[in-house]
């Protein structure tokens, strides 16, 4: 007796498609771009030496670390928070951890605005020896090491012999101690940081702008839009993935106030307003010699930076850009 012809379609499964066609597709589009795979392989190599094999150091957080017997034969510490508990419980921890988030907030808000500004100022600029100009004397600075920004400072910020209070002192007014006062110094953490890196972040907004759909611009300059329209309208709104990533990413190191260059400028006269968590840690773990300490401290950081990517990247979400 014959079946109908609809209950054997119902009674047939579908057979699972083999997986060889996207296989096949994605091994094309990797021999397409073989080169930059390649040239990734270099930077992958240096992450994975210097990033993810100095976890397995972290070991040493729950243990009284020494020299001689190393990290597998160093004790565990007894309780097995006793690094965290020291940490948070210095007298210093507030004032660290005050010190580390305002510079970095400020170094943020401070320093993100003006490379766009700068970034946009390039894109508008029509003379174009003007701008190869600007934009390489912008970025510069950022190839100077810290201690040359230090002299540098020295030579226009310093109470006796520096320019610029040559001109206070000339008008007849108080030289004012910009490197030794409290009130000063974190202001000058953050200019001397927009000064560095102000063109090599402008490099990154640029590319973003030069990626924007012309056929826009020339759409709104058919409809009457003047220049400051098209920046608000087009250009800002065609960067804002690269602003919500970059934003992403310095939340995420918001702990990270910038070692090198606190560490070249502070002293003690400013430890009040410009001790962070890395100088402190550089000089309770390294220079006591209590490491456990100083790889809890990092772990803490890790953990809070960990924290605050993915909780920015889920507020970025409802501005419609986001990481992942």
């Amino acid at each position: 007796m014959e079946q109908p012809a609809n209950l054997q379609t119902q009674t047939t499964k579908p057979q699972p498609k083999a997986p060889t066609g996207q296989l096949r597709k994605a091994w094309a589009d990797l021999w397409k771009m073989k080169a930059l795979y390649i040239m990734l392989i270099p930077c992958l190599i240096w992450y994975f030496i210097f990033k993810y094999l100095p976890m397995y150091g972290l070991i040493i957080s729950f243990k009284d670390y020494n020299f001689s017997e190393g990290i597998l034969g160093s004790p565990w510490a007894e309780p097995w928070n006793k690094h965290f508990t020291m940490f948070f419980h210095s007298p210093y921890f507030s004032q660290l951890m005050t010190n580390t988030l305002l510079i970095s907030l400020y170094k943020l808000l401070f320093g993100m605005f003006p490379a766009i500004i700068l970034a946009v100022m390039f894109f508008e600029c029509r003379v174009s020896w003007l701008k190869r100009w600007v934009q390489t004397l912008s970025y510069m600075p950022h190839f100077l090491s810290w201690i040359v920004i230090y002299g540098i400072s020295i030579a226009f910020l310093s109470e006796t012999t520096g320019l610029i209070n040559r001109w206070i002192t000339e008008a007849g007014w108080n030289a004012v101690p910009f490197l030794n006062s409290t009130q000063w110094f974190r202001s000058i953490l953050v200019s001397t940081e927009i000064w560095k890196d102000l063109g090599w972040g402008a490099i990154i907004y640029l590319a973003a702008i030069s990626g924007i759909d012309p056929t826009l611009f020339e759409a709104a300059k058919v409809d009457g839009a003047s220049r400051l329209r098209m920046i608000w309208h087009i250009t800002l709104p065609g960067i804002r993935n690269v602003i919500v990533l970059l934003l992403i990413l310095r939340i995420g190191s918001i702990l990270d106030a910038g070692f090198e260059q606190v560490f070249v400028f502070y002293h003690t006269r400013v430890y009040e307003v410009g001790d962070i968590i890395d100088t402190w840690v550089y000089r309770t773990g390294l220079e006591q010699m209590n490491f456990s300490l100083g790889a809890t401290v990092g772990l803490f950081k890790s953990a809070i930076g960990f924290v605050l990517v993915l909780g920015a990247n889920k507020l970025a979400k409802k501005w419609g850009g986001s990481i992942w």
